[in-house]
């Protein structure tokens, strides 16, 4: 086996290309469009089947260096902090339940159904574990995290067995959630459920993906580019400076002896400076105004934009597509009930008890996104949702909550409650 190893600037080549790929590809075959497929992934999985043909036609592996990737991945959270307003939260309260509620039940029944299978046929119920919660809301950190754990409780090949299974689950995260969305929307909303309820929405939060603008985002500017310039670099200084204080905080979050994403630290001293700027008044023109203004929110989330884009990009061309080759019958039959049981979880249960309305249709997106893959890719449906259709703003606050807060916490309290029961 030959192997070629890409350094951190040659991945984020070819990741922006795949971008760039996937951009032109959506605007040009209507399908794409139809499905809600976000242009990251149909750019970069054109790159992973390159390299799987490279792995299984001529023996030879391509490695990626994930530095920049993970640089992006941290810019993009550090964005959503700043998005996290409170007063927006309290709007979005029994949702955010609703959200929790939701989530126990999916990682409990991502367990218990995987178990059954491995019971009728047979086979080592820890291969149930591996390609249940582990694996699929858990994405490839968990399940890198609970390898040596089933490993020593006699699952052989564990590690590869979770990693194979996390790629499908990201792929099939990717795939469902934005189709499902959009089918719920055509079929089950009525045409004034899918208009905004606020005309007077910010162009920049109608504008989700950075690659496309939506008709509400496309409004005239009024600024010279010189203000454009110093607006963006205020922006980009804002989210540099946070992001080093919240290695800080990880750091003390490190400390407490729970595992916490990497990200967590600068989303949660995002969210903090956001809020805490808007209550501050400063006096303008005599009179007291907020000063949120300084935090030039539209540039913010307009670099957010840029770096989910990457990040997706960059995370898509470095899918391993040959560890699925080895995946053994039983565990093909565990990932493809998964898939069947987040589209049916979503379609009866999940938009009836988010409220049958537009936001919920969104959520869904998301819901299928971290419940298969991981929250940017939650993040990635939605924005293709609210691309084609309008923007909304509760998902876009509740889910990166969900991701960062609560996911990895109860998904380790309910595995470690499942294979204690083994």
């Amino acid at each position: 086996m030959t192997s070629i190893e890409l350094d951190m600037l040659q991945t984020a080549g070819i990741g922006a290309l795949a971008l760039v790929i996937g951009m032109v590809l959506t605007r040009k075959v209507s399908i794409l469009q139809k499905l809600c497929v976000p242009s990251p992934v149909t750019g970069g999985i054109i790159f992973s089947l390159l390299t799987l043909a490279l792995y299984g036609w001529f023996d030879l592996e391509v490695s990626f260096d994930s530095t920049l990737m993970d640089v992006f991945m941290l810019a993009f959270f550090t964005c959503v902090g700043f998005q996290s307003d409170m007063r927006m939260l309290k709007k979005g309260g029994k949702a955010l339940v609703i959200m929790l509620v939701l989530l126990v039940m999916i990682i409990t029944l991502q367990n218990l159904m995987p178990l059954g299978i491995t019971r009728l046929m047979g086979v080592d119920p820890l291969l149930g574990i591996a390609a249940g919660s582990v694996s699929m809301t858990g994405g490839h950190g968990t399940a890198g995290g609970f390898a040596a754990v089933l490993e020593e409780m006699g699952l052989v090949g564990a590690d590869s067995i979770g990693m194979a299974a996390a790629t499908f689950g990201l792929i099939a995260g990717s795939m469902v959630g934005g189709p499902l969305a959009d089918l719920i929307i055509r079929k089950r909303l009525t045409n004034e459920q899918k208009q905004p309820k606020d005309e007077t929405i910010d162009p920049a939060m109608a504008g989700i993906e950075s690659d496309e603008a939506s008709p509400m985002g496309r409004a005239e500017r009024v600024s010279t580019n010189e203000q454009e310039f110093q607006q963006y670099a205020k922006a980009c200084y804002w989210i540099i400076l946070v992001m080093g204080g919240g290695t800080v905080i990880s750091w003390l979050l490190e400390k407490t002896g729970i595992k916490f994403p990497p990200y967590f630290g600068a989303l949660i001293l995002a969210a903090v400076v956001r809020n805490l700027i808007g209550v501050v008044r400063v006096k303008e023109e005599g009179k007291w105004v907020s000063a949120e203004k300084y935090l030039d929110m539209e540039r913010i989330i307009s670099v957010s934009n840029i770096c989910l884009s990457l990040f997706l990009g960059m995370a898509m061309i470095t899918l391993q597509l040959w560890e699925l080759k080895s995946l053994a019958l039983p565990l093909i039959v565990i990932l493809a009930a998964q898939v069947l049981l987040m589209v049916l979880f979503v379609l009866f249960v999940a938009f009836p008890m988010l409220g049958r309305d537009y936001d919920a249709a969104v959520l869904c997106a998301g819901i299928c996104g971290f419940g298969l893959g991981a929250t940017p890719n939650a993040m990635a449906n939605m924005s293709a949702i609210c691309y084609k259709y309008h923007y909304s703003a509760k998902p876009f606050i509740i889910v990166p909550i969900i991701g960062a807060m609560f996911t990895d916490l109860i998904n380790a309290g309910i595995i470690t409650l499942f294979l204690n029961l083994l």
